[in-house]
């Protein structure tokens, strides 16, 4: 991509003004019902597109037996949505970021639910595996997206616990699924969970109607009235709801009037002197000025977009630091995950409903790690989550390889402890990400996230099918809990602390 320098962005032409001015009205912004609001409905349609996500897992052994598939045709099955994920991510990060975040949203959903209803009633596995791909463009495109809007309406205040409470909607999701799919699947078969899976497509509409367009993205994009009416719109709904006026906003520079008090939470630290960033001190304007020229670099910085701009200065870093993270976390999950219910049944001779049970358990347990670190990484801090977490899960994998995956009980005791921990560092990841890039390149960056995720979902399934071949699930375990400590060890080194910052000031 090229670098494109049109909008200007510079904090003194009119474009970088309202950007400038959109973040201090968000900061000033008071946690309420209309936040509240928004993360319900764009959560339900996150949380119904992971529902759609683990499904497959718990069809897969009916699957097998419909269709007699050799293990290396269900890898296949498994992974071709992963790869329609993968693709999805790169395509709707970067149309978010030309279009908008909502209507992007609105598209996957409604390309979710169709690809649901077609899958329904596909009579050969080659038909189910194509519309499996198309469903993995619109879950993998609406995801990250949807991380990018929630981060970009949120103040620097508590915002990893605002945001990662709306991202429980995902594993929360995951759970269900998992809870409808072993009552479903047993009962009426594979075919009729996912017609109940189409139904959420109506949530396309609301989204259109209910959720305004994020005014940071309109600001960027020079849309500067459009942002103002859509702030205009917010402010007046967050009075309504609170009963109260909003303290006032200097509309000449965008700064709070109290130049480092936010009269609605105390003190704000991210408006007053600049304490560790290397950009200054704050001159009153809203914005964090040099004391001396420029460097070049940091001039790039200010002016990259695009592909390019995700590996310009200090954004190469954060990409490869976030891709290696993505990766690891989410082959270990689905390494784990996608192959429970069938080495359960197959390895330890349980019963379908029973494997499903079993499997279940474990997806709860990681519902629990996910709420655990909503309540910490604002306290902790992200980096100390990520790290602590993948350490977490990498040792209790190490463990149950070491003890020799005995019994099936074993393997549900060491496995779902080693979820709580995952869960809770992918969740993390989520918020992380739309942090480390500015807005004219958030929805990209977080979709490249999204892609090396859904290349670690393709590669831990065959990776884990691959070893699991030989009949043993003792080197499954070992495998994963190598790549979880190379997650660890990447985050530890690697990972910038963002906990507390503006958006605009992490990611100018």
């Amino acid at each position: 991509m090229t670098i494109d320098a049109s909008p200007d962005r510079t904090p003194d032409h009119p474009v970088g003004a309202a950007r400038a001015l959109i973040a201090a009205r968000f900061e000033r912004l008071p946690l309420c019902r209309w936040h509240v609001t928004v993360r319900l409905i764009v959560g339900a349609v996150t949380f119904f597109e992971a529902f759609d996500q683990l499904l497959i897992a718990y069809a897969l052994p009916e699957l097998r037996d419909e269709w007699h598939l050799s293990t290396s045709r269900a890898t296949l099955l498994l992974t071709v949505g992963s790869i329609g994920m993968l693709v999805g991510a790169l395509l709707s990060g970067r149309l978010a970021d030309r279009i908008g975040r909502v209507k992007v949203i609105a598209l996957c959903v409604a390309v979710s639910s169709a690809a649901n209803l077609a899958l329904a009633a596909s009579p050969t596995p080659d038909v189910f595996m194509a519309l499996r791909f198309v469903q993995g463009l619109a879950i993998g495109g609406e995801v990250p997206v949807a991380a990018t809007f929630i981060a970009e309406i949120t103040r620097s205040h508590r915002r990893g616990r605002f945001v990662l409470l709306y991202e429980l909607v995902f594993p929360a999701g995951l759970t269900v699924g998992a809870l409808v799919a072993a009552w479903v699947v047993p009962v009426l078969g594979w075919r009729w969970m996912y017609v109940l899976a189409a139904l959420p497509g109506v949530l396309c509409v609301v989204v259109q109607r209910k959720v305004p367009e994020s005014p940071r993205w309109l600001a960027d994009h020079g849309r500067t009235d459009e942002a103002a009416a859509v702030m205009d719109g917010i402010e007046a709904e967050v009075e309504r709801v609170t009963g109260k006026r909003l303290p006032p906003v200097d509309t000449d520079t965008g700064t709070d009037t109290g130049t480092g008090t936010d009269t609605g939470t105390g003190t704000d630290t991210g408006t007053g002197t600049d304490t560790g960033t290397g950009t200054g001190t704050d001159t009153g304007t809203g914005t964090s000025t040099s004391t001396g020229t420029i460097p070049t670099s940091e001039s790039a910085e200010a002016a990259a977009t695009g592909l390019r701009g995700l590996f310009t200065g200090r954004y190469r870093r954060r990409t490869l630091v976030i891709g290696v993270l993505w990766f690891t976390g989410y082959f270990v999950n689905y390494g784990i995950t996608s192959w429970l219910p069938t080495i359960y049944q197959n390895r330890y001779d349980l019963s379908l409903s029973d494997a499903l049970l079993y499997s279940t358990v474990t997806s709860c347990a990681g519902l629990l790690g996910c709420l655990v670190a909503a309540l910490t990484v604002d306290r902790a801090g992200r980096r100390r989550v990520i790290t602590g977490c993948l350490g977490g899960a990498a040792a209790m994998l190490l463990v149950l390889a070491f003890l020799g995956a005995r019994t099936p009980l074993e393997v549900l005791a060491w496995t779902s402890l080693a979820a709580v921990f995952f869960f809770g560092s992918n969740i993390c990841l989520y918020l992380y990400t739309p942090e480390l890039f500015p807005t004219r390149m958030r929805a990209l960056g977080s979709s490249v996230g999204g892609a090396m995720n859904r290349l670690g979902v393709i590669l831990g399934p065959i990776v884990v099918g691959a070893v699991y071949a030989g009949g043993s699930v003792t080197p499954v375990f070992v495998a994963l809990g190598a790549v979880a400590v190379v997650g660890a060890v990447v985050a530890a080194l690697g990972a910038e602390e963002t906990a507390g910052r503006r958006l605009e000031e992490v990611s100018p």
